[in-house]
């Protein structure tokens, strides 16, 4: 079944850039943005990353958590977020299991080839443990201020 806002989000247990098994019951009582992205060092990939750090304190100041998940590798990860001074943990999903538990490892298209890939999509989770809001397609451009409007909401 697909994540759905309004329902309990599904459990998952991935490592991060160090190794670490991070799953989302480590965060309870806490917000978390789950966001997916499709590849570290890409462009589009790169803004968004940089643009969570950026407004990282007020995600705090929301008690919300970060979770970045791709495809890409521990190692990939790591030197990611060393390069960026990333604030938050980047959890690595090689098998594509949590992406397409959770509907974003999609068929897409691009110069009219066709492949599967991670289609943008961020969840906000709430501290009971609920999808909140689902943001797919995301455009990286103003998607930080709606993700927080969305957390203020929550409060």
């Amino acid at each position: 079944m697909a994540a759905k806002e309004g329902i309990k989000a599904s459990a998952m247990k991935l490592k991060n850039q160090d190794s670490k098994d991070i799953s989302l019951n480590d965060f309870k009582g806490n917000n978390i943005v789950l966001y997916f992205y499709p590849k570290d060092n890409t462009s589009g990939c790169t803004k968004e990353a940089c643009n969570f750090r950026d407004e990282f304190p007020k995600f705090r100041n929301l008690n919300a958590v970060i979770l970045g998940v791709s495809p890409d590798s521990v190692e990939s990860h790591l030197k990611f977020k060393d390069k960026n001074n990333l604030p938050f943990d980047l959890l690595s999903d090689e098998k594509k299991e949590v992406l397409k538990k959770y509907g974003v490892w999609k068929e897409k298209s691009m110069y009219g080839r066709k492949y599967m890939g991670v289609e943008r999509t961020t969840f906000i989770i709430d501290k009971k443990g609920k999808i909140a809001k689902i943001f797919p397609k995301v455009k990286v451009d103003k998607h930080n201020k709606e993700l927080i409007e969305a957390l203020k909401e929550l409060k």
